[in-house]
Order: C-alpha cells, then sequence, then structure tokens
C-alpha cells in the first residue's frame, strides 16, 4: 500500500477494462486519480468505485485523439491537483478486421488517431508540466500485435508498432530530465475489447495459443503498471514491457 502516496495520475480509457483495473489499483495505492475516457457512463462508474473504497478521484471526458481535448484534461489535472505524475496513455480501440488491400482508409485514419496520435499528443502535453516539477512517469499500452505479425489488424498492428518505438524516442529524448517512459505489450486480455472482436467464438483457441494456459486479466496489465509508475522501477526507461502469457516467446 501507499507505493503511490502523494501521486497525481491521469489514466485514459479508465471507464473499462485495462484502464478501470488500472485506476482502482492506483487509488489502492493512494494516488489520486484522474479518469479519462470519451464514454462519460464508464468514466463515472469507475470514478465512483474508487470513491466508495475511499480514494480519490475525479472524471474527466475526452476524445483522445483530439488535441484540444487532451490538453484541457491535463490542464484540469494540473488546476485541480497542482500537477501530474504519471500519465498512463491506455485508451485504444480495435479497428475493424480486413486485409491491407480491403482495409478502408477512414477505419485506418481513425485507428491511428486514436491508438498512436493519441499517445504523442498525451506525451507532448505532459511533458512540459512534469518538465516544470522536475520529473514524472509516463506509460503506454501498445500490444503485442506492435511485435509479431496479426493478420487482419493493419491499423492496430502498425499503431501499436508506432508506440512501442515512439516510447524509445521520448524516453531517451527525457531521461536526463528524470522523466520515464515505458509501455506495456500485453498479450489477450479478457476485456470489453477482446469480447467485441471475439463475439460468440469459443475463447478456447484463444487460449491454446497462451503458453501459461488463460487469458489475461485486467490485473495482469495494472499491476505491470503500478510497477511502472512507481520508485520499484526507477531504473526502466524506454521499454515495452510484455506481459502476454508467454505468446511471443513461443
Amino acid at each position: 500500500m501507499d507505493r503511490l502516496k502523494n501521486k497525481v495520475a491521469i489514466i485514459t480509457g479508465g471507464g473499462s477494462g485495462i484502464g478501470r483495473a488500472t485506476c482502482l489499483l492506483f487509488a489502492r495505492e493512494v494516488a489520486k486519480v484522474v479518469v479519462a475516457d470519451y464514454v462519460a457512463e464508464g468514466g463515472n462508474e469507475t470514478v465512483q468505485q474508487i470513491k466508495t473504497a475511499g480514494g480519490e478521484a475525479m472524471f474527466v471526458q475526452a476524445d483522445v485523439s483530439k488535441s484540444a481535448e487532451v490538453r484541457e484534461m491535463i490542464a484540469t489535472a494540473v488546476k485541480t491537483y497542482g500537477r501530474v505524475d504519471i500519465l498512463y496513455n491506455n485508451a485504444g480501440i480495435e479497428g475493424p478486421s480486413a486485409k491491407l488491400a480491403n482495409y478502408k482508409e477512414e477505419d485506418w485514419d481513425r485507428v491511428i488517431a486514436i491508438d498512436l496520435t493519441a499517445v504523442y499528443l498525451g506525451m507532448k502535453y505532459v511533458i512540459p508540466e512534469m518538465l516544470k516539477q522536475g520529473g514524472g512517469v509516463i506509460i503506454s499500452t501498445a500490444s503485442v500485435a506492435g511485435m509479431v505479425g496479426f493478420p487482419g489488424s493493419g491499423a492496430y498492428a502498425a499503431a501499436k508498432a508506432g508506440v512501442i518505438n515512439l516510447t524509445r524516442l521520448a524516453a531517451l529524448e527525457y531521461a536526463d530530465k528524470n522523466i520515464r517512459v515505458n509501455c506495456i505489450c500485453p498479450g489477450v486480455i479478457s476485456t470489453p475489447m477482446v469480447d467485441r472482436v471475439m463475439g460468440n467464438r469459443p475463447r478456447d483457441n484463444v487460449v491454446r495459443l497462451e503458453p501459461i494456459g488463460r487469458l489475461g486479466q485486467p490485473e495482469d496489465i495494472a499491476n505491470a503498471a503500478l510497477f511502472l509508475a512507481s520508485e520499484e522501477s526507477a531504473f526502466a526507461t524506454g521499454a515495452p514491457f510484455i506481459i502476454d502469457g508467454g505468446y511471443v516467446a513461443r
């Protein structure tokens, strides 16, 4: 407990799945949590769960693919809590499944905007605040899809590969300013996103791809994010942390 005491954390996509699990965990570790999400209902539900458990949180509605809304999200956190110690760029969408030649340009643009451009915008507007206060931590959700081939997920895979390299670049540019930048590469995690992708198909085929023998849970990723947000990872920067049940190692 208390691993994030006196820290202020913004978590995007905090209304469900990995984002919600991370918000709840960070709050239990005594961070002040800014829950950001495009969907107000889910975001407010997360805030209520935190407050019911005795934590401190607020909700900010934001489309993280839009520059003005990202700037306002960060400004609201600073105005309310005085600083931003942790930004977790977690919001994302899967996009449709299609071979590249059949992938619609408007679908490509939307996935890249939410899964990659939003990470750039988060970094762009939080780094000046972190420089003012003498440091901070940036975490982003990438994916094993950014490391190995996932047929049918061209835009998603390209975006997540971009997140990994953007993480490395930002880490190198700001390592001497006490800003650590890392990303998490989840495998298949039991979230609403995966439910949408899988539909009514049985999960057994997916489970067989995971050497550890089960789907990941949102809490598996939240625990990794907590490590990266805390001083326990003080020597870690510029790294993609693979949390995938052994999928990439096969």
